[in-house]
């Protein structure tokens, strides 16, 4: 398992959540699944459009720290770099 940050969404440009793991194909389907309650369950953001894999859990903290403190323009940049369809990574991930 690897450390990671994961950005997930409710649709393009829709609700975004930003989160942290160690087991980021476990978190996400949890996420699909219902099984986190709270925000994500709450709004429908179960799509996951943007992840970052990080060497130790001390450094996803910290990025994901950063990205929260960022505004939301910049995590939409930073998702429509890398995925500007919004597609879902997830069942790359498998």
């Amino acid at each position: 398992m690897q450390p990671a940050i994961y950005i997930l969404a409710s649709q393009v440009r829709g609700t975004l959540y930003v989160g942290v793991t160690s087991d980021l194909i476990q978190r996400v389907w949890q996420h699909k699944n219902h099984l986190s309650p709270g925000f994500t369950q709450q709004y429908g953001v179960h799509t996951l459009v943007y992840f970052e894999f990080h060497a130790t859990m001390l450094d996803a903290i910290a990025r994901e720290k950063q990205l929260k403190a960022g505004s939301r323009a910049k995590k939409v940049i930073l998702i429509e770099g890398l995925n500007s369809a919004w597609a879902d990574l997830y069942p790359g991930l498998l």
